[in-house]
């Protein structure tokens, strides 16, 4: 059961972080909308798509990315307003330990923890593909591919020079087949292959060469309609393509990428595993968040958010180092996503520590 504490603690924590929550999205939304406004007049979008389908999920993707420095932020606000007002004080020496004082900040951090659980894993693939989607018809600039090459599967090597959106075909397109030997049965190319939809293609200026043992057959004509066992966006997509997936979504994803000898698949799955490593980081940003300022200073709430953020962006930094060791140097994904949660968390104990004395 809730202790009066709880609840006040929790109140005023839940009060502030989605206050401070409300306030950043709001402006994040004015500015966004200033800066597209001209593009959504021009390619005539609808205001029902505008504010349901972008800026609603616009608003769940940002908020939840920057809910645990929102977080922060919000601990050390109102716990330095406690300290400065006398608050805490009075708690301590009604013979409470500090750790029965922190126990509603982990309750209430606990509960956005699971929020961002729930929203990366199950409720953000969905609202980014249609934050995404509405980018690519109203606004965004059209993708370019260029030189691109990949096996498919261990028989299937395709490669094409150019590809760009707003064409919507592959440009100097070519596929090979082979054998379980490795022999090469069939060539297929074209200059153009325009993608229909369910595995359908048709091929524009194509030549089809298949291998025989005596002598090659060749086929070649204007146009033809065929099938082949990938659709476009197996290998045209967008970096941030896994936004969109759910967890099995980008497993499956990942190992065709492998297959495919991708080099984005260390990114992919970065991005796999920090969805479940950065909502916990909320649990260390309050820890040091409650551990600064909860000691009262001369300086009040100015001094004890300096000294937060100059922590909070030594872990940012760290974050970065360890996602860029993993992108170009070959380290572990899943060390590289939880290491600076490891590294600061015992950070934020020792800090703790030092804090009660």
């Amino acid at each position: 059961m809730f202790k009066i504490l709880d609840r006040y603690i929790i109140r005023k924590f839940l009060t502030t972080f989605f206050f401070m929550i409300l306030i950043v999205m709001s402006i994040s939304v004015i500015f966004d909308l200033s800066e597209r406004l001209q593009e959504y007049i021009e390619r005539k979008a609808p205001i029902a798509d505008i504010f349901l389908d972008y800026y609603l999920n616009f608003v769940f993707y940002y908020a939840n990315m920057f809910s645990s420095l929102i977080l922060f932020i919000s601990v050390i606000w109102f716990t330095s307003k406690l300290a400065q007002n006398s608050e805490i004080i009075p708690m301590l020496n009604s013979g409470k330990p500090r750790s029965r004082l922190l126990r509603p900040y982990m309750i209430a951090t606990s509960f956005i923890v699971f929020i961002s659980l729930l929203m990366n894993h199950f409720v953000l693939p969905d609202a980014n593909k249609k934050r995404l989607d509405f980018e690519e018809e109203y606004y965004r600039i059209r993708m370019v591919v260029s030189n691109y090459y990949a096996d498919l599967n261990e028989n299937e090597t395709i490669f094409f020079r150019f590809y760009n959106s707003d064409d919507g075909y592959l440009e100097n397109f070519g596929i090979t087949h082979t054998d379980t030997t490795d022999n090469l049965q069939k060539i297929v190319t074209a200059k153009k292959a325009v993608f229909k939809g369910d595995y359908k293609w048709t091929l524009e200026n194509y030549l089809i060469r298949k291998v025989g043992k005596l002598e090659d057959q060749i086929f070649y004509g204007d146009s033809i309609d065929t099938t082949f066992t990938f659709v476009v966006e197996d290998v045209v997509h967008r970096e941030n393509i896994v936004e969109t997936m759910d967890y099995n979504r980008i497993k499956e994803f990942i190992e065709k990428e492998k297959i495919k000898g991708s080099s984005e698949v260390a990114a992919h799955e970065l991005k796999r595993h920090q969805r479940t490593s950065y909502p916990f980081a909320a649990f260390v940003l309050t820890l040091i968040g409650f551990s600064v300022s909860s000691r009262k200073s001369r300086g009040g709430v100015g001094v004890h958010l300096a000294i937060g953020l100059m922590f909070v962006f030594i872990y940012i930094f760290s974050m970065q180092i360890t996602s860029v060791a993993a992108l170009n140097v070959g380290f572990p994904t899943l060390l590289a996503s939880w290491l600076p949660n490891f590294i600061f968390g015992i950070f934020a104990l020792v800090l703790y520590r030092w804090s009660k004395r």
